[in-house]
């Protein structure tokens, strides 16, 4: 059977592994797993949203309002924006997609080491992939390539995943200000909820970003500090006309009737989203020491996770050394780095880990 010769090119999206993959190989129980791969929320869910999802389980044989009312009107509160500004997708992986399949780009402009389904996703429909030097967002080199190749898609991840660092709003902004209004620039926010509790300085907030640059789409997601993962809901939020030709291609009841739920009450639980972003800078100090101690580098992270570089040992050794013993991390050796990415965990989970971490670092001398 023949298939789009361009599937040949791409490499299946490495996500973290699951809990019952863990118990299944290692014949751990579930309860004794620490899942520190996949940079969800480590205090679950809102209680209030536990609460919603109970009390309207029983909703769940029924497609949701398809037009997503009142969660756009709960979007649209929270940023100042209009409703006919917002589009939801499960998962803003999904808000992706339907930029690249609207824009059918023929060239996009990415950091060398970034989000994969990028990649992945401009690839599919046969765009040429254009990446800086440098691993991290250096937007001079950005600029320069974009004058030199004139991409009609750029994507830029504010914080970025997977390493961990942020750039100034001034500077992007900066930078934005030298693109053509014909190339879409994707703005990932998925992690900006952190980004902007540490550094006021990092905040791109959507109302401005689009008024601004109405050549621009921001995305959000309620996986990350709203620990909605399991959920899948992202949003986009742009411009009307940019909105208005992704909805063409936007299937029907994309979220689920519960997503929806679930997503209106999180974003309404301030209360939550403060412990949350609280645990993971009092949390990410210690993960900023223990690798201090142990002369391990990293980057400064604006998210909800930490990326270290193996200088003196291999991720693949580290990474199964944790996994045989229950804790699970995301190897990065897929990004051709001899590094991990690790998810701030609670208190406990932290701690066992930089335990195991410290056998492991005493075993390898």
């Amino acid at each position: 059977m023949k298939f789009n010769p361009i599937l040949d090119t791409l490499q299946t999206y490495e996500a973290g592994k699951p809990i019952e993959l863990v118990v299944r190989d290692f014949g751990l129980s579930a309860d004794s797993i620490i899942k520190l791969a996949s940079n969800e929320n480590p205090l679950g869910a809102s209680p209030k949203v536990i609460q919603a999802l109970k009390e309207n389980a029983h909703l769940a044989h029924l497609y949701p309002d398809d037009s997503y009312y009142a969660l756009k009107e709960s979007l649209s509160s929270h940023y100042g924006v209009l409703t006919q500004e917002i589009i939801i997708g499960a998962g803003s992986d999904q808000i992706i997609e339907f930029c690249i399949h609207a824009k059918a780009p023929s060239k996009v402009l990415m950091a060398k080491t970034t989000f994969a389904m990028y990649e992945i996703y401009s690839k599919s429909v046969g765009a040429k992939i254009i990446k800086t030097p440098s691993d991290s967002h250096n937007l001079q080199e950005f600029l320069e390539i974009y004058k030199l190749h004139n991409p009609e898609v750029i994507f830029l991840c504010v914080p970025n995943n997977p390493l961990g660092e942020c750039l100034d709003k001034t500077e992007v902004f900066n930078f934005l200000e030298q693109i053509s209004k014909d190339t879409l620039v994707i703005l990932d926010g998925a992690y900006q909820e952190y980004a902007a509790a540490k550094d006021k300085n990092k905040e791109i907030k959507p109302k401005e970003l689009i008024e601004r640059f109405p050549n621009c789409i921001y995305l959000g997601t309620f996986s990350k500090a709203y620990g909605l993962g399991g959920m899948r809901v992202g949003y986009g939020i742009a411009k009307q006309e940019i909105i208005s030709h992704l909805l063409k291609i936007r299937p029907p009841f994309n979220i689920t009737t519960l997503s929806l739920c679930a997503a209106i009450t999180a974003l309404e639980d301030k209360e939550h989203i403060e412990k949350t972003l609280q645990n993971n800078f009092l949390q990410m100090q210690l993960y900023e020491d223990f690798a201090n101690q142990n002369g391990i580098r990293f980057i400064p992270s604006f998210t909800n996770f930490i990326t270290y570089f193996l200088d003196k040992t291999d991720s693949n050794a580290l990474s199964e050394y944790l996994l045989q013993r229950g804790i699970i991390i995301r190897n990065l050796k897929s990004y051709g780095l001899n590094a991990v990415r690790i998810t701030i965990g609670t208190p406990s989970q932290n701690q066992r880990l930089f335990n195991i971490f410290k056998e492991f670092l005493k075993a390898s001398v």
